[in-house]
């Protein structure tokens, strides 16, 4: 059977002051581990000796809350040369690697437990940590891990075929079938299982001498099991099972003193090795009192324990036989193990001189409970007789004291406060009921009112009203003082049982509204006074059981919580209290409005404005979200318990909050976003009369050097008109659409270009001009906005890369051409005939492009001039001319049919 195998480090790479590489041989909470050196080098490594060459089965790292490793990768080996430095990596057999979180869902604050399972044989590990996670707490690049665990088997006798084989051997000579389903899951029945006691958590969170009595015991509980002794084996389980409380409890104390020294806080280390010393006297005391441990020594001397965390076997193969410990008749013990080991009762008072002041015992209770270790109470254990288990007859008052003592399943008698205080409980409900209800053992409180809860849902509808209604009062009367328990269970148990009264046992016995409010009137109180209680949970908890409980068809048409929720907060409330009411009352506001509610605007209003001058900013931040949850309601009323909207007002923040809420949900902006575009608009519009200043004077600036190159012409242009005289052929012409006019002077040509030309149009990206045929290419090249462009595949033009995808699905477009065959225009998608006049027939013709927005209806547009000598020429002129310098702001570097920038 797999165990927990003892190692030594045999060697590390490198290590911080103070976290050695051998500190991972201690198992313990207080253990720091191993930590890599400040800014080391990576890979870091550590390698590691088992006690015995061992088959290993499973490997646990429990990895540093921050200096985490990216991945780990483990080597297992036979043996070691002689010489250890340097090593060999060849002796050394791979088995892989893990990667760790980087632990950012925890904002570095949980450790990881890490679990591989492995099935290789050696007696050396080798662990490579590679490059750490980055965080913010990490600020020296290191590496660290707290513990590491081998769990395996002893590999004495040859390889792991001879290990399989030897097992199936003894298995069929016993009798056993490893494949029998009734066996699958237990102790006695799979080879591969692994105990509690062997895991890394336990000796994590345990203190190391609880967990050496809890391994003596599980020793002794086997030895039970083989001995048929099942009672005495149940009862050392459940011994096992507080045990563990118990050392989780004195493991937390042992930090905690621990962090006390780190902070230099004497005072308070003291004290809890003082609580420490106490708590653990106390539960040897019980030890020793119940025989649990008789004949060892380790309870007559608990503190000399030798601490031993990793030398421990609990294979029975493996172990030497253990001379069984000396033990008492079975029924003598077995009755003593079954009261709990620490009875709850106060601790004899002591002065702080003698003794060390007073800590809670544990409660050593059934592990089946559901309720959190934290949230029990852990009472004082009453010092009793040394022969009180001795004598095996008592007087009758050592009888009434037990009673009194509280012995196990058994409350206490009542005193005569109690009984003269539940007199009518007790006539309703019995004595035994209503002693365990105010018993000072808290499961006692809390089976009592799941009695209760049982005899209420048993209870036949045809019961006699009167008697109906005095059980329902009764129960009430032990509700309020549960409500008011400190232990969640009995907490729980309480709300459960108030739950089934309102909603099935009232209309089952049809007691009708008045026992309704009665029920809700005296407990309420009590529910909000939880609201503000210091524990989460029963914080929780309570809140929604109001907001439930309100929302019960019963509860609802009495509007009883909310005249509760709408009273102003008092100044000296606690701030978990008021913020619990200011929260319940927005919730039970949204869910059930201001109509035959029990909410009026009136009512709310009066609250929240009051809770605006609360001095926890919480409530302050949820009072505005109640004012505007009403204001979507009942605008004009709620404005009437406001100050007006003037600057002064303003000045304070939750009114300036509010008020600028009511514009959002006006649908109006508000001052600041009035403030804003306004500075926006003047800004913007300053700057576009900057821009269109200077886009003019590069037009300018363009059109001049365009004239002057294409007078001087190229050697294969034809001759001018003999009309027009060489020299001034582009006087008064648009070279792009052919148009001649006398306005087209200087400053009429760049009005043209910029507002009548057919062949151009301007990016509505980057205001810059640019031929309309050259647009796609643009857009993708020159465009301040060309990253947000792609092409498509199918038609070539250039589209909205997040619009892509969409388009691309559709399969709307029409394929492109190539151009040789056909061009394709950016405005209506349409092939149309290649060529340069082909352009100029499709977006100024009036077939031609239905989509040229400078197109007017009518078109009265002049000829083009000859070939040779028309905007064809002087566009092929410029295309084909490389000395053209391009003037800032004007023709685009990269592309000739880009005439100006904005």
């Amino acid at each position: 059977m797999p165990h927990k195998i003892g190692f030594v480090v045999v060697s590390s790479s490198g290590h911080e002051d103070g976290f050695s590489a051998r500190e991972l041989m201690i198992h313990a909470p207080t253990v720091s581990g191993w930590r890599s050196p400040r800014f080391c080098p990576f890979p870091q490594e550590i390698v590691l000796q088992t006690v015995e060459r061992c088959r290993i089965r499973k490997l646990q790292l429990l990895v540093h809350q921050y200096m985490i490793s990216s991945k780990i990768e483990f080597y297992v080996s036979e043996s070691l040369p002689e010489y250890f430095v340097p090593y060999q990596a060849e002796r050394f057999r791979r088995l892989g690697y893990v990667s760790l979180c980087d632990n950012e869902k925890t904002g570095c604050k949980a450790r990881e437990l890490k679990s591989v399972y492995v099935d290789a044989v050696g007696q050396f590990l080798k662990l490579i940590f590679h490059q750490n996670h980055v965080n913010k707490y990490n600020v020296y690049n290191q590496v660290a891990l707290v513990a590491i665990n081998i769990i395996g088997d002893p590999a004495d006798f040859g390889d792991e075929s001879n290990i399989t084989s030897r097992e199936k051997l003894v298995d069929h000579y016993l009798g056993h079938n490893p494949e029998d389903p009734a066996l699958e899951g237990t102790y006695a029945g799979r080879s591969d299982y692994i105990s509690p006691l062997d895991d890394l958590a336990f000796d994590m969170y345990q203190d190391p001498e609880v967990a050496q009595i809890i391994r003596r015991l599980d020793e002794r509980k086997r030895e039970a099991v083989q001995r048929e002794r099942y009672d005495h084996a149940k009862k050392l389980k459940q011994a096992i099972a507080d045990l563990q409380k118990v050392g989780e409890r004195l493991g937390r104390y042992e930090v905690e003193k621990r962090c006390a020294v780190e902070k230099e806080d004497y005072d308070l280390a003291k004290e809890k090795k003082q609580q420490m010393a106490h708590y653990r006297a106390q539960v040897y005391e019980q030890l020793a009192l119940h025989g649990l441990l008789q004949g060892e020594s380790e309870v007559q001397r608990p503190l000399n324990l030798p601490l031993q965390p990793l030398a421990h076997a609990s294979s029975p193969r493996c172990r030497k036989p253990v001379p069984s410990l000396p033990q008492p008749e079975d029924t003598v013990l077995e009755n003593q193990l079954g009261e709990p080991l620490l009875p709850e009762h106060p601790a004899p008072k002591c002065s702080a001189a003698d003794q060390p002041p007073p800590a809670p015992g544990p409660a050593l209770q059934s592990t089946a409970e559901a309720l959190p270790y934290d949230e029990r109470p852990l009472p004082a254990a009453r010092k009793q007789p040394e022969n009180a288990l001795a004598e095996p007859e008592a007087s009758e008052a050592d009888a009434s004291d037990a009673r009194r003592g509280g012995l196990a399943g058994q409350p206490e008698a009542l005193t005569e406060k109690a009984l003269r205080e539940a007199s009518a409980a007790i006539d309703a409900l019995g004595e035994t009921l209503v002693a365990g209800a105010y018993s000072k053992t808290w499961s006692c409180r809390e089976d009592a009112l799941l009695a209760l809860y049982r005899k209420l849902m048993e209870m036949p509808a045809g019961t006699p009203k009167e008697d109906a209604k005095n059980m329902l009062r009764a129960s009430v009367f032990l509700i309020r003082r549960a409500i008011k328990d400190i232990v969640t269970s009995v907490f729980h148990a309480c709300l459960k049982l108030l739950k089934m009264l309102l909603t099935q046992y009232i209309p089952k016995h049809k007691l009708g509204k008045l026992e309704t409010a009665h029920c809700v009137e005296r407990t309420l109180p009590s529910l909000l006074a939880r609201t503000g209680d210091s524990s989460s949970r029963l914080r929780v908890a309570a809140c929604n059981f109001i907001q439930e409980m309100a929302l019960c068809k019963e509860v609802r048409a009495l509007q009883l919580v909310p005249a509760y929720l709408v009273q102003p907060l008092k100044a000296n409330c606690s701030a978990h209290l008021a913020m619990s009411q200011v929260d319940l009352l927005a919730r039970l506001l949204r869910d059930l409005g201001t109509e035959g509610s029990g909410f009026t605007v009136d009512s709310v209003m009066k609250f929240a404005v009051r809770a605006l001058e609360h001095r926890v900013y919480e409530v302050r931040e949820t009072a505005v979200r109640v004012i505007l949850d009403m204001y979507t309601r009942h605008q004009a009323l709620v404005l009437e318990y406001l100050p007006p909207d003037d600057s002064g007002m303003r000045r304070n923040l939750l009114y300036k909050t509010i008020f600028e809420g009511f514009a959002r949900i006006d649908g109006r902006p508000s001052h600041a976003e009035i403030r804003a575009q306004k500075r926006a608009a003047t800004e913007e519009a300053e700057k576009q009369k900057k821009e269109e200043i200077k886009a003019l004077q590069g037009q300018l600036a363009a059109l001049k050097e365009t004239q002057a190159v294409a007078e001087v012409g190229s050697p294969g242009r034809k001759a001018a008109p003999p009309d027009v005289p060489d020299s001034h052929f582009l006087d008064n012409l648009c070279i792009f659409c052919g148009e001649r006019s006398e306005a087209f002077t200087e400053e009429g040509l760049d009005l043209h270009y910029w507002k009548h030309c057919l062949m151009l149009t301007r990016c509505g990206h980057c205001r810059q001009v640019v031929e309309i045929a050259s647009l796609t290419e643009h857009l993708l090249t020159e465009c301040d906005s060309r990253d947000t462009f792609r092409r498509c595949y199918r038609c070539r033009e250039a589209i909205p890369k997040e619009e892509l995808p969409r388009h691309i699905q559709a399969k709307a477009c029409s394929p492109a051409k190539s151009e040789k065959l056909a061009n394709r225009c950016p405005l209506c998608h349409e092939n149309f005939a290649p060529g340069e006049e082909a352009w100029k027939a499709h977006l100024m013709g009036p077939a031609g492009c239905t989509m040229n927005l400078r197109k007017t209806h009518v078109l009265s547009k002049a000829q083009a001039p000859p070939h040779g000598k028309g905007p064809t020429a002087a566009r092929s002129g410029l295309k084909a001319s490389s000395k053209i310098p391009t003037p800032k702001g004007g023709l685009s570097k990269s592309s000739s049919r880009t005439y100006c920038r904005r």
